[in-house]
């Protein structure tokens, strides 16, 4: 049985209709193993419009500490300009406690140091992050580039916490590779696999 919206075949059988969106293509993986960043510095270029990183049940050595994502623009260094909005999600184990705000403390306006989007993880062996980073039209060297994360993980506290992470890189340069860094300690190990999208 397919699911149809105004006459358009949207999804069949489970599956996208062809023809419609774009279809994810895979460029690169990498596989963290007591790492203390992960880079991307190639595969990322004018290709595609739009380029979307998968993090796959990342592991991190220190309890409490943050995950943070940095851009390159053209040079040797992770310090594009960025604004951006942190907003989170919570609930505990307990069941005594939700949240639902805006960070103002993790925000950026007009920074190059890093963007973080997750906070406070947990280290416990069953402990992990899973999520997504979206960053559209990197090549263009007329518009800013956006961005938009969301991560899932089990926060030190024994908190289920979602945070939505969004903004710009304030540059009309290439962007041309990404930086994954804890605020402290390793990626002991999971998988970030990078996507183009047709």
């Amino acid at each position: 049985m397919g699911l149809i919206s105004n006459g358009t075949t949207i999804f069949d059988n489970g599956s996208m209709a062809s023809g419609f969106g774009g279809s994810l293509k895979f460029i690169s993986k990498a596989t963290a193993s007591s790492s203390a960043s992960i880079e991307f510095t190639s595969g990322i270029d004018s290709t595609y419009k739009e380029y979307i990183f998968y993090f796959n049940n990342l592991h991190f050595s220190n309890d409490a500490c943050n995950f943070e994502i940095n851009f390159r623009d053209g040079g040797s260094s992770f310090d594009a300009t960025k604004t951006s909005t942190f907003f989170r999600t919570q609930h505990d184990e307990a069941n005594t406690t939700t949240d639902l705000s805006y960070q103002t403390g993790r925000d950026l306006a007009q920074s190059t140091g890093n963007q973080t989007i997750a906070e406070n993880l947990g280290n416990a062996n069953d402990e992990s992050l899973s999520g997504y980073l979206t960053i559209f039209n990197p090549a263009s060297t007329t518009f800013v580039k956006h961005f938009l994360a969301q991560t899932q993980y089990y926060q030190t506290n024994n908190y289920s916490e979602s945070v939505f992470v969004s903004g710009y890189c304030n540059v009309t340069v290439a962007i041309d590779g990404v930086k994954f860094e804890p605020s402290a300690g390793t990626i002991d190990s999971g998988d970030i696999l990078l996507f183009g999208v047709s």
